[in-house]
């Protein structure tokens, strides 16, 4: 009995394959998006079949995972907080206060990744929620599944929104993104390297929580958080028939409710004539169809797994998984030398087809990577560095 108290919850092959997906799925979007350095070739030197297949690729793949894969990335964070902390509660200890210094030297490494990463680091964001999962490690499954719904339903853009039903000139809160993005604009394109870095852990890491305060993402986020503490919890990742029956009820409900809800977040968010109507109820929309879409992905991707020939058709993903942290970071390295002036400065030549196959040929060098590295260890470089740091002993 003692011996199956202390012993570590078996790792879940799908949970790694997942996982590698949404990175490998936000690797191709920030590709499109020169990683937040929108220059391009202009499109009237082009010729139009290039243009319409670069506005096809940018359509399918913004909508396939643009705001998706980062919340199955945010899930699966909730999901990695209930391993630790149960591998911890066996041997009698509360893992909560080591999760505090572990969100700690997170904030490290996004302060790497954003260094390269101009004002798009989501590392950050995850160092600050993180501290939601710490307050309700101890709650009950029901008092954590309504404070997850609440937090989804977006409260405070509703708050705002019937404010402005009655009082019309009511008007959010300027955090300045906008001028904060302009500016990290200006020195990006200067080519200056350290005035880039030194930018970018500044202004740029500022801009990023401001920016994802208004889109919505921070409530998003830690109700993401919570849902996959819950899905640990309830082991809805392990292969059962009842799981199985689960995921198959989770994608037909994400299907029906993701139609109605896209429709709700044309007409309001991208249609509407009233800014504060676009800015609170649509944002509000705009995140309800995305994670109904998010619920998609992650159903059919499980149901899916259970299939061998998938199984083996995406192995890959699963070395990828295992290394988020080092295959995410390394991306904003190597996107900043290929895009920005200070490297290769390829942003002006690189339409959206172009640097879509760029992301894909950098996903499979770094498949390459991590099965070559995962031969001799057992976690990527920083993953490793992430872990030996973590359980450091502290006076």
């Amino acid at each position: 009995m003692q011996q199956s108290e202390i012993t570590k919850l078996p790792r879940i092959e799908v949970v790694d394959a997942l996982r590698g997906f949404a990175v490998m799925a936000i690797l191709l979007v920030h590709n499109i998006e020169h990683f937040i350095f929108p220059v391009y070739p202009d499109a009237a030197g082009q010729p139009e079949w290039l243009n319409i297949l670069n506005q096809g690729v940018f359509t399918v793949t913004f909508s396939l995972f643009a705001g998706k894969a980062y919340a199955i990335f945010a899930l699966l964070f909730g999901f990695t907080f209930y391993i630790q902390y149960t591998n911890q509660e066996r041997k009698g200890k509360d893992f909560g206060y080591r999760f505090l210094w572990r969100l700690l030297l997170l904030g490290g490494f996004a302060t790497l990744n954003a260094a390269f990463f101009p004002a798009g680091d989501v590392l950050l964001l995850f160092c600050v929620v993180g501290i939601f999962l710490f307050i309700v490690r101890k709650w009950s499954d029901t008092a954590v599944l309504i404070t997850a719904i609440i937090l989804l339903l977006q409260p405070i853009e509703w708050y705002h929104y019937i404010l402005s039903l009655f009082n019309p000139s009511h008007t959010l809160p300027d955090l300045g993104v906008g001028t904060m993005y302009n500016e990290v604009a200006e020195y990006t394109k200067e080519g200056n390297f350290w005035k880039f870095i030194w930018g970018n852990i500044t202004l740029g890491q500022k801009a990023s929580l401001f920016w994802a305060i208004g889109a919505g993402r921070f409530l998003q986020t830690a109700g993401l958080f919570m849902l996959g503490l819950l899905i640990g919890r309830k082991q809805l990742f392990v292969t059962s028939d009842t799981n199985i029956r689960f995921w198959i009820k989770a994608l037909i409900i994400a299907a029906i409710a993701f139609g109605p809800l896209y429709q709700l977040k044309v007409l309001v968010a991208d249609q509407c004539k009233m800014e504060i109507v676009r800015q609170t109820a649509g944002v509000a929309f705009d995140m309800w169809q995305k994670f109904a879409f998010t619920v998609i992905l992650i159903a059919s991707f499980v149901l899916l797994y259970q299939k061998e020939g998938f199984r083996k058709r995406t192995s890959n993903l699963r070395f990828y998984g295992k290394m988020s942290l080092t295959n995410y970071i390394s991306q904003s390295i190597a996107g900043a030398i290929i895009y920005f002036p200070f490297g290769l400065y390829l942003a002006p030549y690189c339409g959206y087809t172009l640097s879509l196959i760029l992301g894909i040929l950098f996903f499979l060098s770094q498949v390459q990577f991590c099965k070559w590295w995962l031969r001799n260890h057992k976690q990527g470089p920083l993953e490793s560095i992430w872990h030996k740091l973590t359980w450091i002993k502290l006076k």
